[in-house]
C-alpha cells in the first residue's frame, strides 16, 4: 500500500478554515464585522497568536480587512481588490523570471487590441468625447514626464471602460502597474512622446468612426511598436559598446 502520512497542521490553520467556512456560509456578509479576537479565542479554545495568524492569512487572501483598533471586517469583493492581492507577487515574478514579461506583453496586445475593437463597436458620442478629452490632457502633459505617464495609462483605461465590463479596466491597469518598470522606459523615452500621441489619435479616430477592425489594428500597431522600442532600449542598455553615463534611450 502507498504511504499516506497525515500532515500536521498548526492551530491557526484550523481557525482559518473554520472562519472561512462561516464566511462562505453567509453567517457574516460582506461588510460585517467578525467577533473580537477575545471572542474568537474563547469560542475556539485557542490563544491569541492562532487567532491573529488566521485573520492575517484571511486578510492576505482578500477575504477580510483588518484596520488598527477595529474588529476584522468581511471584505466587499471587487475585481480591484482581487488584482491588488496579487500585485506584489506579479511584480516579483517579472523581476525574477524575465521571460514572463514577454508573455505579459503578448497578453496585453491581445487584450487591448480586442478592447479597441469592442470600443469602436460600442462607443457612444459621449464616450468619444471623453476619449478626446483624455487625448488633449495627454498632449498638454508633454512637458511633465510623470503626468504624461499617468495620462497615458488613463487613456488606455478609458478605452477599456467603453466595453461596459468593469473587469477590463482593472485588468488593463493591473498589467500596466505590474510591468511599470518597462512601461516607464517606453513612455518616457526621449523623442517618442509625439509618436505615442499620434498613435493614440489614430486609435481615437478609428473608434469615433466605429471602425472596429481599424481600431484593433491601430492599437496592435501601437503596442507592438512600444514592445519593439523596449527591446531596443534594453539591448542598448546592456550592450558592452554603450558609452558609460549615456542614456540608452537617446
Amino acid at each position: 500500500m502507498t504511504r499516506q502520512p497525515i500532515q500536521r497542521r498548526k492551530l491557526y490553520q484550523d481557525v482559518h478554515d473554520r472562519l472561512t467556512q462561516r464566511i462562505r456560509s453567509g453567517e457574516w456578509a460582506p461588510g460585517d464585522h467578525l467577533p473580537s479576537e477575545r471572542e474568537l479565542m474563547d469560542f475556539y479554545g485557542v490563544g491569541r497568536p492562532a487567532v491573529r495568524e488566521a485573520l492575517q492569512t484571511l486578510a492576505r487572501s482578500g477575504i477580510v480587512e483588518i484596520t488598527h483598533g477595529e474588529r476584522a471586517r468581511v471584505a466587499v469583493p471587487t475585481a480591484q481588490l482581487l488584482i491588488e492581492q496579487i500585485a506584489s507577487g506579479a511584480q516579483h515574478l517579472l523581476r525574477t523570471q524575465p521571460g514572463t514579461l514577454e508573455h505579459m506583453k503578448e497578453a496585453r496586445v491581445f487584450l487591448e487590441a480586442g478592447l479597441a475593437n469592442i470600443a469602436a463597436r460600442r462607443a457612444t458620442a459621449d464616450d468619444v468625447a471623453r476619449l478626446r478629452v483624455q487625448l488633449a490632457e495627454h498632449r498638454a502633459a508633454l512637458v511633465e514626464p510623470e503626468i504624461f505617464l499617468a495620462r497615458d495609462m488613463a487613456f488606455h483605461r478609458e478605452i477599456a471602460a467603453i466595453s461596459g465590463n468593469p473587469i477590463f479596466p482593472v485588468i488593463v491597469e493591473a498589467l500596466l502597474k505590474w510591468a511599470s518598470e518597462y512601461y516607464h522606459s517606453i513612455v518616457r523615452a526621449p523623442g517618442v512622446e509625439n509618436l505615442t500621441l499620434a498613435e493614440h489619435e489614430r486609435i481615437v479616430e478609428a473608434i469615433a468612426e466605429h471602425d472596429a477592425a481599424g481600431a484593433e489594428q491601430a492599437m496592435r500597431d501601437h503596442l507592438l511598436r512600444a514592445n519593439l522600442l523596449y527591446r531596443n532600449l534594453e539591448g542598448a542598455a546592456t550592450s558592452p559598446a554603450a558609452a558609460p553615463g549615456r542614456s540608452a534611450a537617446r
